[in-house]
């Protein structure tokens, strides 16, 4: 019988390996352990009384701990709602707010350094455990109940229409967006994966995107647990450590964006070479210079996705040997109907461009609490439409020419131009701000700021840096800084940020010496 939840979507009592700690001395989890930890964990988060459809914010590191709260979380009927661990005190109130959160986990120690997610979690009344794991259990260490006083409850069996994650998502109205994942959903997008790239119990993964991005929870973690494969789970992506664990742990494939694969290319190259059957690249577009010489280098097929947290992560794909792989280009269609459809939601001749739309059983049904994103988003036949520009070309592969919405990515991390550009407005010094993309080697896009000061008021880009450091993640903060008399707007008076840009980069250049 096929799994419908996650619950059911990972071998449980077998005794292959499922995850690799490379701690020192590295920890080899079975399933069988690792079904028997979750289970326990299930059954602490229902004596607490977190139920059915209670938000747990998970603000913890890659780890083991993260693993089994996450999944424990979703047997639960409970929502897993990973956060970045980076994020300032704001960002936690907004999503722990957002979502009503019954309980924050955080790791060992954040508690008695009031660390922000424990700051933000106590403001909206959220339960506050640490959450570590001591060689032989994972400890939920509750500090505070709030509002969860009292509450009591049962193990519950997940069902396929309940909601396991909410991500949450840049927009371009600047509020951030909430994206409801249901195990249906999930289990497609992780069907589709493994049938993508043939995974099987005899593959190993290396995994180094963060788990609370979908790329690296979806891609990188349990489509190969649903397989029957395993996992190398290190604390975090380090460039000097990758090769000495992959090819201890014998892993044979990975999956990052671009800007990772090129820190690779940069740093020692093991010799001998490991076997790798394939490189996967996602989250952000892959120059084809790069695509060469990964190829090149590890002598292993790459194959660049593309992918959104509103369909679950992945939609398209350049196919495994023999099929195709072109270059610049992000594939076919992976389970998921891809359609380029004009604004009026006509599909465009072939080799046209137009808006990439898709549909599937791994899209969202439409975000939370959000009438006017929803309406925005889906055509009347049920398509999502991604707001890229894009193409397909005779064969049906995918390119990409563009972005309709304005959202920086920089290197697959998403960052909304106008949150950015709404917190740089608050400070009592700036008269106008506008951030938009800057083009950068390393990350793909980078983020430019653009600032008008107040009449009188002076304040140098290394200071307004140190102000925003306090209010946004610290990938947010902008590359360069141009400060200006005037902004530069259209004849109607509007901001356009492409002009914006421009006028900043043009004005930026050193000039010409007669």
């Amino acid at each position: 019988m096929a799994p419908t939840t996650l619950q059911n979507a990972f071998p449980r009592d077998a005794t292959a390996t499922a995850v690799i700690l490379p701690s020192k001395p590295p920890l080899s989890i079975s399933y069988q352990r690792l079904a028997a930890d979750v289970t326990a964990f299930q059954q602490q988060l229902a004596k607490l009384g977190v139920s059915a459809q209670s938000a747990v914010s998970i603000a913890l590191p890659n780890s083991y701990e993260f693993i089994v709260s996450f999944i424990a979380a979703s047997w639960q009927r409970a929502i897993a709602a990973p956060l970045n661990p980076a994020y300032t005190q704001a960002e936690f109130e907004f999503y722990i707010d957002d979502l009503s959160s019954a309980i924050a986990l955080v790791p060992q120690g954040a508690y008695a350094k009031d660390a922000a997610a424990v700051r933000a979690a106590r403001k909206y009344k959220a339960a506050i455990a640490e959450c570590y794991f001591n060689g032989n259990e994972v400890v939920l260490d509750v500090k505070e109940t709030g509002k969860l006083a009292g509450k009591t409850g049962v193990a519950e069996s997940a069902q396929p229409e309940d909601v396991a994650l909410v991500l949450h998502t840049s927009g371009t109205t600047g509020r951030p967006k909430a994206v409801p994942l249901t195990h249906r959903n999930l289990l497609r997008t992780m069907k589709n994966i493994q049938a993508t790239y043939e995974l099987s119990p005899k593959d190993r993964t290396m995994l180094v995107m963060p788990l609370f991005h979908v790329h690296g929870l979806l891609a990188g973690f349990l489509a190969p647990l649903a397989s029957g494969g395993s996992v190398i789970v290190p604390l975090k992506f380090s460039a000097s450590d990758f090769w000495v664990d992959f090819i201890q742990h014998q892993a044979n494939w990975y999956t990052a964006v671009p800007t990772i694969h090129q820190i690779l290319l940069r740093s020692p190259i093991p010799n001998p070479k490991p076997h790798i059957r394939f490189i996967r690249s996602c989250s952000s577009p892959l120059s084809p210079k790069v695509f060469h010489e990964l190829e090149e280098t590890f002598g292993a097929p790459v194959l660049e996705a593309y992918a959104m947290t509103e369909a679950s992560h992945q939609m398209t794909s350049n196919p495994l040997p023999p099929g195709k792989r072109m270059p610049g280009s992000v594939g076919i269609g992976q389970g998921v109907e891809i359609k380029i459809l004009d604004d009026a939601a006509k599909e465009v001749p072939q080799g046209k461009e137009g808006e990439i739309c898709i549909r599937g059983e791994n899209v969202t049904k439409g975000y939370l609490n959000n009438p006017a994103a929803n309406a925005s988003s889906f055509t009347k036949s049920g398509f999502f439409r991604t707001g890229d520009q894009g193409k397909k070309d005779p064969d049906g592969y995918v390119i990409i020419t563009g972005r309709i919405k304005e959202l920086i990515n920089k290197g697959g991390e998403k960052i909304s131009p106008i949150e950015l550009d709404n917190v740089v407005a608050q400070n009592p010094a700036v008269s106008e701000a506008v951030s938009f993309a800057l083009e950068d080697e390393m990350y793909g896009q980078d983020v430019g700021l653009a600032v008008v000061l107040k009449d009188g008021k002076q304040l140098s880009a290394a200071d307004l840096k140190a102000w925003m450091a306090d209010r946004v993640a610290k990938f947010k903060l902008p590359k360069k800084i141009f400060f200006t008399d005037v902004m530069p707007k259209t004849a109607t008076g509007k901001v356009q940020r492409r002009i914006v840009a421009e006028a900043m980069l043009k004005k930026d250049q050193p000039k010409a010496k007669l």
